[in-house]
């Protein structure tokens, strides 16, 4: 025991430190993901190659270690837009300056009584709010703005028969930067099969990206808040407001 606190070094402890953040950063980024479940099925299948080698099964142990020498690519494959979605995260710095910060504080006050009054009518909208990942590559397909979110001109964006009231509007920084703009829509197959496209497509893009999507759909009037590829529905004013300064402005 002696010999083992004598010989380490300063090193191994910020070894052990830089390890866990780690841990810590990688468990948070996949819970309440759908690679939890997967993850703990890869760690079952471990268990019973340990187990199969143990007990001399070797037939089943030499199967499943040819299967996982392929699992680290099978990981990539799989989870290729949430490591995309963690890397993009990786060296981002506080996104708004205090300025911007009042701009987006208002911009969500007008953006829900816009919601609320198109939810009331029944009147479909999709609005996308941008955090630290970019959407450029979105918003160069759609018809650029650069207005002042306003509940006016918001509303008069999705009313039926605007030009560009089928696509997306997205919102950067406090301003409506492009309207009519069009999106992923999510492959996941878990994702329920009454959803239409708005809602699909806000699904896609919070799956990539770390935006935040609110949908209103013209069939029920519901708004419904999707993030990190997770939908809530039937959100109301308050619920929506705090969740919104909560993301985008704590």
């Amino acid at each position: 025991m002696k010999e083992l606190f004598t010989s380490f070094r300063w090193q191994d402890g910020l070894d052990i430190l830089l390890l866990s953040v780690v841990i810590y950063w990688g468990l948070n980024l996949i819970r309440g993901t759908r690679a939890v479940p997967m993850l703990i099925g890869l760690g079952v299948v471990y268990g019973i190659y340990f187990v199969s080698g143990v007990f001399e099964v070797y037939t089943l142990n030499v199967l499943l270690k040819n299967l996982l020498g392929w699992s680290l690519v099978l990981v990539f494959i799989v989870f290729q837009d949430d490591i995309r979605r963690a890397l993009t995260q990786v060296g981002t710095g506080p996104l708004f300056s205090p300025r911007e910060r009042v701009a987006q504080g208002q911009a969500v006050e007008e953006l829900i009584k816009a919601l609320t009054y198109l939810a009331s009518r029944r009147v479909g909208a999709l609005v996308i709010l941008q955090n630290e990942v970019g959407l450029n590559q979105y918003i160069d397909v759609g018809t650029r703005l650069d207005a002042q979110v306003s509940k006016e001109l918001v509303t008069s964006i999705f009313l039926p028969g605007a030009p560009i009231h089928d696509g997306a509007l997205i919102i950067q920084r406090g301003r409506i930067t492009a309207a009519g703009c069009f999106l992923p829509l999510t492959t996941n197959p878990n994702v329920s099969k009454t959803l239409g496209t708005r809602h699909r497509a806000a699904i896609g893009l919070t799956e990539e990206t770390d935006a935040v999507a609110i949908v209103v759909s013209e069939e029920d009037g519901m708004i419904s808040l999707v993030r990190e590829g997770k939908i809530t529905r039937d959100v109301d004013a308050a619920t929506l407001r705090t969740t919104l300064h909560r993301l985008l402005l704590a």
